[in-house]
């Protein structure tokens, strides 16, 4: 798969709720997940380890109120594009999040994906 291809797949299967499937199944072995500076877990390596967290995540949803997801821009082996949901955490109430996504592509996985948004 190139960039373009990965890109696709995983907008799809987000859009569809598979995130934790995504992971599983576009992301390299030893990917790097960066958040926010401040952010705990601001750098996580390793696929299981951004499976981990991203399950933790998913787990801390009490409900989901609605969310977009932008069709990918890309360039070369990286590609962009923003999320937006309105989440109920069990943790912290409810919160309206946007964020831009940056992930790189290596030999048809992802390598590398950093968020940003305000905290």
């Amino acid at each position: 798969m190139n960039t373009q291809d990965v890109a696709n797949r995983l907008v799809d299967m987000c859009r569809q709720g598979q995130n934790l499937e995504a992971i599983e199944e576009l992301y390299g072995d030893n990917v790097n997940s960066r958040e926010m500076p401040g952010y705990p877990e601001e750098l996580v390596s390793g696929k299981q380890n951004v499976w981990n967290k991203s399950k933790q995540w998913l787990d801390n949803v009490q409900e989901f109120h609605g969310g977009e997801i932008s069709d990918p821009i890309v360039a070369g082996d990286h590609f962009t594009c923003k999320m937006a949901f309105d989440v109920t955490f069990k943790d912290r109430g409810r919160q309206h999040m946007e964020e831009v996504c940056v992930f790189e592509v290596n030999d048809g996985k992802i390598v590398n994906e950093q968020f940003f948004y305000t905290m």
